[in-house]
């Protein structure tokens, strides 16, 4: 710890109970992890008036000097900037943080930042793996603070609307529902070890991962593609379109996982596949995933926007229903006729500002029943991406039991339900 010793830091959450806020009082955000999600984070809070950017923090400089100007720019005041999260939760003067670092970060950040007594809002996935899910959730009973995953669909009201349809019996008796995540994704080359660069905290980067010497191909976005920080392509683009699936067919977690594929075609530094195929067994139903970063073409009817075929299919007794991030269509009988066409109403098909303003609603009554993504729902479809990743990288179908989270009879397959830490970036057994 270089900036902020361990004692102070537990000094400072025992002295950091959380503010009660009032019905008009602006909730001060914190912003973790100012890179191009991060920026979009800036520019979403920005058009909330119940909310003020307060502060912002990245392991770069450079990152941090970017956000400093962006806040100012679009909300008149510059925010404090710190180098290390931990003294941002030490700031009595933060209400929520918004989580925006890459996935091996979000457990711990969740996790402390709940033990300072913030809120928060931890984008997608919630977790790097299965135990810092179960801790996430223990953490957030435990400090009864407010969790929101940032899995916006599930505040979208054409996808709420989807939903509800399938719940009414639309498409008759919902036995499969597949999530497609056909993004585009070119080879990220080769690239040998480098110097860090200069402003750049690269210990704190990898926090509880690994520590390896610094390469471009693991900082900004292509840390997706390495199993120490990223989970793939169906834990990044994919795990919207996983959590639209199950939420549709209404169920939680499944018995058995299957996963194939691999990384075609490419011979780069990628670890993640670049095709990947998953199947969840629930018994009477089925949830189908797929991911294809190759050349392809569409499926189901979906929009194909710049080379990209990201949705969701299911199938009922009845007919079938697609939906995407700007519409729905329900098809039935055996004529396939389409019975219902309807479109996102707004601006923006992809704005968080509807999900963010969801969860700064439930900070201010301090009420996480009110969140339309908490912290079980997002660990939930979470566990689904990473079951089948075990299963990848095992190649074999694993039998999974949902009572404990954990494999049946697989001590090989239950040693990937966690990692080793490395200290002191360690999520805790007892939070």
């Amino acid at each position: 710890m270089k900036d902020f010793g361990r004692r102070e830091f537990v000094a400072a959450l025992a002295f950091a109970p959380g503010a009660v806020l009032g019905a008009n009082d602006r909730v001060n955000i914190g912003i973790i992890g100012i890179g191009g999600r991060g920026r979009d984070h800036i520019d979403e809070y920005s058009k909330i008036s119940s909310c003020r950017i307060a502060a912002i923090c990245d392991v770069d400089q450079a990152a941090r000097e970017r956000g400093q100007a962006m806040v100012e720019r679009l909300q008149g005041q510059k925010p404090t900037a710190y180098t290390d999260m931990r003294q941002m939760f030490a700031d009595k003067s933060i209400d929520a943080v918004s989580i925006v670092t890459p996935n091996h970060w979000h457990a711990l950040a969740t996790i402390w930042a709940l033990q300072a007594g913030k809120h928060v809002y931890v984008e997608k996935p919630a977790c790097h793996n299965i135990f810092e899910g179960r801790k996430m959730i223990e953490a957030a009973h435990k400090y009864q603070r407010v969790v929101q995953v940032g899995m916006q669909s599930r505040s979208h009201p054409h996808k709420q609307r989807a939903v509800q349809l399938l719940r009414e019996g639309a498409i008759g008796q919902v036995y499969m529902a597949k999530g497609l995540c056909f993004k585009r994704r070119p080879s990220i080359g080769h690239k040998p070890d480098s110097p860090v660069p200069p402003g750049v905290d690269w210990d704190l980067f990898l926090g509880p991962a690994p520590m390896r010497p610094f390469n471009e191909l693991r900082f900004k976005y292509n840390w997706h593609w390495f199993w120490d920080t990223g989970n793939g392509d169906i834990g990044n683009q994919g795990i919207h379109e996983i959590d639209v699936a199950r939420w549709g067919l209404g169920v939680d977690l499944p018995q058995a996982v299957s996963s194939t594929g691999g990384k075609y075609v490419y011979v780069d530094d990628q670890e993640t596949p670049n095709t990947q195929l998953a199947s969840f067994d629930y018994g009477s139903k089925e949830l189908v995933f797929e991911v294809r970063g190759l050349v392809t073409g569409s499926e189901g009817g979906l929009a194909q926007p710049d080379k990209n075929v990201i949705g969701d299919l299911f199938y009922g007794s009845d007919g079938w229903m697609a939906v995407d991030a700007e519409s729905f269509q329900v098809y039935k009988g055996e004529k396939n006729e389409k019975i219902m066409d309807e479109k996102f109403q707004g601006p923006d098909t992809w704005s968080t500002v509807p999900h963010m303003t969801n969860f700064l609603d439930a900070v201010r009554a301090n009420d996480p029943t009110r969140l339309t993504a908490s912290v079980e729902t997002g660990v939930h479809s979470a566990v689904l991406f990473q079951i089948a990743n075990i299963s990848y990288r095992l190649r074999r179908r694993l039998e999974f039991a949902p009572e404990s989270a954990s494999f049946r009879h697989d001590d090989e397959a239950d040693r990937m339900l966690t990692r080793n830490y490395r200290a002191p970036y360690v999520v805790p057994e007892h939070v």
